[in-house]
């Protein structure tokens, strides 16, 4: 068993370290060239659109561009066809560099809830169709599952579909849809059997100018405001049988294969920000002084930012293991799902040590250190509650 000592024919003991985490060359490459685009292209009027709640369409562009919205996307469709541990280590260097997490946000939502599983899961001619553009990052995908009455219990949906001929007619409403404002095409999910319960889900592709589809108002948005919001409504939607992703009642496989690389791979963007933030609030305690010396010679201030660093790097390594794991083909929900928690719970931790670090300035937003904890908040409940994984986790012990 890899990471367990061992007895050798001599008798001694000796130690195999099993998974080696040190970065290959490729990924040192592509961390340093992701650090320094990001933060030479993606951070002017960063502070504005957040006031705006303004998405940044021209950032995103130059992120199509270098191919950051095809990062898992097969090679075969234009995407870089990275594997789960790669993907993440490159999504935590572009949001350490971006200091517009919501940007890095929508990137990882349209990869991991839209673009995958039309990847993994659509016929070949809509994999040819859709998935080119959604590399290049032309074409926005969007996952619409939550409802205002199935949150946490994501199989409980209203929103119902029945077969027409060579189409499905598609009636109810989405909640919390990201990119929904945005996006040109929506992975949804609605009960094609109701007696069957989460057996009786099915997915489907819906493109946005779909008749009978309409998207409301972009919600206003405590954090992550740059990444935009909305309800999706769907009224007589018509759309064409093949438009289905997998077979009817294969719904739940989609969704959890979706979030696995969702709840892994996307919250490397908050490994990402908290990186940006330790740097931050590390070059403050440096260079502000109190009573003729730096701030960071206290050791109340030392210890927070002592304990920002290791929560860090602990939610670092929790989320390279889950992805490693993932990449073995081994069973990780327990892994992920504490990996998860671990990141999303020290990123708000964190944040309220910076602020409290920063005293007067960390509640002001025009130095932008508040607006870590505001884009925290909603880590430990998007892509599952920390609940919902402390339940996923409690059944992969036995209990």
């Amino acid at each position: 068993m890899a990471g367990c000592n061992h007895c050798s024919r001599e008798g001694k003991l000796r130690y195999d370290p099993g998974v080696d985490f040190a970065l290959t060359q490729t990924q040192k490459t592509l961390q340093s060239h992701v650090l320094s685009f990001a933060k030479r292209e993606l951070n002017s009027d960063v502070l504005s659109r957040d006031r705006a709640h303004e998405f940044g369409r021209k950032e995103w562009q130059l992120c199509g561009e270098l191919g950051l919205p095809g990062l898992s996307i097969p090679e075969a469709y234009g995407g870089l066809g990275l594997d789960h541990l790669t993907t993440a280590v490159v999504l935590e260097s572009l949001a350490q560099g971006c200091e517009d997490t919501g940007l890095v946000f929508s990137l990882a939502s349209h990869l991991f809830a839209g673009a995958l599983p039309i990847a993994a899961w659509a016929k070949e001619e809509l994999r040819q169709k859709f998935l080119p553009s959604m590399a290049n990052g032309s074409c926005i995908g969007a996952n619409a599952i939550t409802e205002s009455e199935a949150g946490s219990d994501v199989f409980s949906l209203k929103c119902r579909v029945r077969r027409e001929g060579d189409s499905y007619v598609l009636n109810g409403e989405k909640t919390y849809v990201t990119n929904g404002p945005i996006a040109d095409v929506f992975v949804v999910f609605a009960t094609t059997d109701p007696r069957r319960g989460f057996m009786g889900v099915s997915a489907f592709i819906v493109e946005r100018d779909s008749p009978g589809l309409r998207l409301g108002e972009p919600f206003d948005k405590i954090g992550l405001r740059t990444s935009p919001t909305s309800s999706l409504y769907l009224d007589e939607c018509r759309i064409p049988v093949d438009y289905r992703l997998g077979a009817e009642g294969q719904g739940h496989t989609i969704f959890k294969q979706s979030m696995l690389w969702e709840r892994s791979c996307e919250f490397a963007v908050y490994t990402g920000a908290m990186q940006r933030q330790l740097e931050r609030v590390v070059e403050f305690a440096k260079t502000r002084s109190q009573a003729n010396k730096a701030i960071g010679k206290n050791q109340a201030i030392s210890h927070k930012i002592v304990n920002m660093s290791i929560r860090l790097d602990a939610a670092r390594m929790l989320l390279h293991r889950a992805c490693w794991m993932l990449d073995q083909n081994l069973n990780a929900d327990k892994e992920v799902s504490m990996a998860k928690i671990a990141i999303s719970e020290a990123a708000i931790e964190s944040s309220l040590d910076a602020i409290q670090i920063h005293g007067g300035n960390g509640v002001m937003t025009e130095y932008q250190i508040e607006r870590f904890l505001r884009d925290a908040i909603p880590s430990t409940i998007t892509s599952g509650t920390s609940e919902i994984q402390r339940n996923i986790i409690s059944q992969c012990l036995g209990l």
